[in-house]
């Protein structure tokens, strides 16, 4: 009776150990603002970020994620770690390169977002010394997005509504009037896009495309349906984009704002539109200091 005692206890206690360690959380780090970040904050004219208020992007989230609906509701996964969220999912490719030695901010105050990224100069190929660093900067009323799948990305979990940074393929030309709307729109809503988590998007459609009055920028209003994994359906979407040109990149860099179609007749396309009409792309001052970027993995790359 002892013995059989003894391994029910220990059956139960191997039971306790793997259900604690499979609701385990992941870690996150916090790094203090740098002075760099503060002077590349007052060029884009988002002004000096005060250390205690900014947030880094280097938070990764590991529970079990039950909610398959998520993707359908938000865009995105509402737990990205989680068993059904990443089951045989590849991370979305949105051509976001961070660099290394900087952090994904944004000011709780202001909501000013800023991220500095790599991109490849005009007139080269993608070798080692044909990369720039482009300091990025939009304004936010929700938090950072943290996991493994997000790059840049700003949402609120509960109605999906958020905008994400992309980086487009090199383009043919030097100007923004050489980037056609279906080559956006193709970098976009491909196959590894950041809405083809659980199928390409269909039904897209560009609404409206304008230029800025200084052909320093382009918006586009686009609609598209997105499949739910669940019950297999078309879910309308509404989205912004803006497109900026650095000077003296060959990749064309945006911000895509989104919401269901149905929140975006109730408000949330003003919202959105205030984000994306707040972003901003310029190339970064030149340094002595190599660009290195920061691998899918977090780890160092050299470029």
């Amino acid at each position: 009776m002892v013995g059989t005692n003894s391994k029910i206890s220990v059956a139960a206690l191997a039971a306790s150990v793997l259900l604690c360690s499979s609701v385990c959380d992941g870690l996150s780090t916090k790094q203090p603002a740098s002075s760099r970040r503060e002077v590349l904050g007052s060029i884009l004219g988002g002004g000096a970020f005060a250390a205690s208020s900014l947030l880094t992007n280097t938070q990764a989230s590991y529970a079990v994620d039950t909610d398959v609906d998520s993707f359908l509701r938000s865009g995105g996964v509402a737990m990205p770690m989680g068993v059904s969220g990443q089951a045989g999912k590849a991370k979305p490719q949105t051509g976001v390169l961070l660099r290394e030695g900087t952090d994904i901010s944004r000011d709780l105050k202001s909501g000013n977002v800023l991220a500095e990224i790599l991109v490849q100069k005009a007139g080269g190929g993608d070798t080692s010394d044909n990369f720039m660093a482009v300091v990025t900067s939009f304004q936010s009323p929700w938090p950072l997005a943290s996991g493994a799948v997000y790059d840049v990305e700003c949402r609120d979990s509960k109605t999906g509504d958020g905008a994400f940074l992309a980086v487009s393929p090199p383009i043919v030309g030097g100007s923004l009037d050489d980037v056609k709307d279906q080559f956006i729109v193709k970098s976009l809503f491909g196959p590894r896009g950041r809405f083809s988590f659980y199928g390409q998007p269909t039904d897209i459609k560009v609404k409206k495309s304008t230029m800025g009055d200084d052909g320093s920028y382009k918006v586009l209003d686009v609609s598209f349906s997105t499949l739910s994994q669940a019950t297999q359906t078309e879910v309308p979407r509404r989205s912004k984009i803006v497109v900026f040109l650095p000077k003296g990149s060959k990749q064309a860099v945006m911000l895509v704002g989104s919401s269901s179609a149905s929140r975006w007749s109730k408000g949330a396309d003003k919202s959105i539109g205030d984000t994306v009409s707040s972003f901003r792309a310029t190339a970064a001052p030149e340094t002595n200091l190599k660009l290195r970027a920061v691998s899918k993995e977090r780890d160092g790359l050299e470029l």
